[in-house]
């Protein structure tokens, strides 16, 4: 049994340093190449946050092919018995969003370290500049469509009862005030809750303790099924962490978002 069985998605600093030496760890900094080289945790393998996303216009945010997908856990030594431990330096997106691939590769067995790199430095942690060596893993990897709700998808289940989605843009964004595409404003029907919103700055960027009372003030609740979404899937990558965090049985990650949506020219909008 692994040592990290009984913990729960979102861990602390201090769970994750009694267990750096685990043999089933794949520890992965998604900061940036430049943090990274200053330092980051013993063990962790660094992953561009660009790899997570297909990078092509005019929908970015769109799931990478299995190719790239299959290049990309084979270099962090993917395999079956793998405990994935994720952070950031940024509260979450970008850790989320690969919380969200493991679901589509179908590997559930993954941690969140509650504020990222910030906690980390905040309780005096040590970090090195030593790179581990490479793996050259070559999975097989299987896709599993659940975790993902396509425009079309979304589209038939517009105005269900038991349908929630999360906007995690900024307001001004939502509101179709701020464009990052061809037209503004949000899909009918969606909940505007700020990813930042879901951060507590005073606590070294965690997840605000309150969250579940928050959101559930906003009708995104457990007993319904949730689409979470931004811009590009890069901050509701925390929204969707959140989610499954939380327990919701539900949860889905709108890879094209706002990028995709706001530059169809057919999809209801809504201001």
């Amino acid at each position: 049994m692994s040592v990290f069985s009984h913990l729960p998605l979102v861990i602390e600093p201090a769970d994750l340093a009694a267990r750096l030496d685990a043999p089933e760890l794949i520890l992965v900094d998604l900061t940036s190449a430049a943090r990274y080289a200053e330092g980051h945790l013993l063990g962790a393998r660094f992953v561009d946050p660009k790899q997570t996303q297909l990078g092509q216009p005019p929908a970015p945010g769109l799931l990478p092919d299995i190719a790239q997908l299959q290049q990309l856990f084979g270099a962090l030594g993917h395999r079956p018995d793998a405990v994935y431990v994720v952070y950031d330096d940024e509260g979450g997106g970008w850790a989320g969003r690969f919380v969200w691939l493991l679901d589509v590769i179908g590997h559930h067995h993954y941690h969140y370290l509650n504020g990222g790199l910030h906690a980390w430095l905040a309780e005096g942690r040590s970090l090195t500049q030593q790179v581990p060596a490479a793996a050259a893993g070559h999975p097989s990897l299987t896709l599993d469509e659940a975790p993902t709700a396509t425009r079309t998808y979304i589209e038939s289940r517009l105005g269900a009862d038991d349908l929630a989605i999360w906007d995690a843009r900024s307001p001004a964004e939502y509101r179709g005030e701020k464009l990052f595409a061809a037209r503004g404003g949000h899909i009918p029907g969606a909940v505007n809750f700020e990813w930042t919103a879901a951060m507590d700055p005073a606590r070294s960027l965690r997840i605000r303790e309150d969250i579940a009372e928050h959101l559930r003030a906003l009708g995104i609740v457990p007993e319904k099924e949730i689409i979470t979404h931004c811009q590009t899937h890069h901050r509701s990558g925390l929204t969707y962490l959140i989610a499954k965090a939380l327990g919701y049985p539900r949860v889905k990650g709108y890879a094209g978002s706002w990028a995709e949506w706001g530059n169809l020219p057919d999809t209801p909008v809504q201001q």
